[in-house]
């Protein structure tokens, strides 16, 4: 089974414009959630997925320079782009990924994949649905048979937009799978949308990352607990609905 992490990249944020390619210790963010999604030991291949628009070049440049392969596709339908960079690299299960996750474990990447490979009966797994684990640490997989019929069936623009509506909002008529962490870490919020949220992954990348460039969920949690000030700093910001 050729497992294919996709990670779906943009420079148009709406609340933090180009925040993909904000820089700490002198790399972008998606420079390091590339590096982590590369220590998976589940996955065959990683693939950025961006838009057809001009200004999407700094990641283009960023995918040259690092070797990854960089699919280019629709804007707004962002369900056709998967679909298509899927179909491209002949994927047999995609693991959804997005931009705004910089500090993605690969273990829990390993965890949630393993979980669809070996039940051997889901069409899809994430560790979102019933949400223990932190803002940020967001995955998906579907199997490219689901992915088809995600794109054949819907023309919700909403499903389309956030490509696995769809699924999860169909249990009736696709298996699905979920991961949990043993105790409820949702109160956390590690993924970028804003500033204020950007400022906390600083401050954690620049205290972790020169010690230990894999370091984990567990780590991030540990250095928390030592500086909970720095939960403050983007407890007020409210998650954007996908729906």
């Amino acid at each position: 089974m050729k497992i294919v992490a996709i990670i779906q990249a943009r420079m148009g944020s709406t609340r933090l414009p180009g925040k993909v390619m904000k820089e700490v210790l002198g790399k972008s963010l998606l420079e390091y959630q590339i590096e982590r999604v590369n220590r998976s030991q589940s996955i065959q291949s990683l693939v950025v997925a961006t838009t057809q628009r001009e200004t999407e070049q700094p990641i283009i440049d960023l995918c040259e320079k690092l070797a990854v392969p960089c699919f280019r596709g629709a804007e707004e339908d962002v369900l056709e782009r998967f679909y298509e960079a899927a179909i491209h690299y002949e994927a047999d299960a995609i693991v959804r990924l997005t931009s705004d996750c910089p500090l993605i474990d690969p273990l829990i990447i390993d965890k949630v994949v393993n979980e669809f490979r070996n039940s051997r009966r889901y069409d899809y797994v994430s560790n979102t649905i019933k949400r223990t684990y932190p803002r940020g640490f967001d995955i998906e997989i579907l199997s490219m048979e689901a992915l088809k019929q995600c794109h054949r069936e819907t023309t919700n623009t909403g499903y389309r937009e956030h490509v696995t509506p769809f699924l999860y909002k169909h249990p009736e008529r696709f298996n699905i799978g979920q991961v949990t962490h043993s105790s409820s870490l949702q109160h956390y919020r590690l993924t970028v949308d804003t500033e204020e949220d950007f400022t906390l992954v600083r401050f954690i990348i620049e205290h972790l990352y020169n010690k230990n460039q894999s370091f984990s969920l567990e780590d991030i949690l540990y250095l928390l607990q030592e500086n909970p000030e720095w939960n403050l700093l983007n407890s007020h910001v409210e998650q954007k609905k996908v729906l």
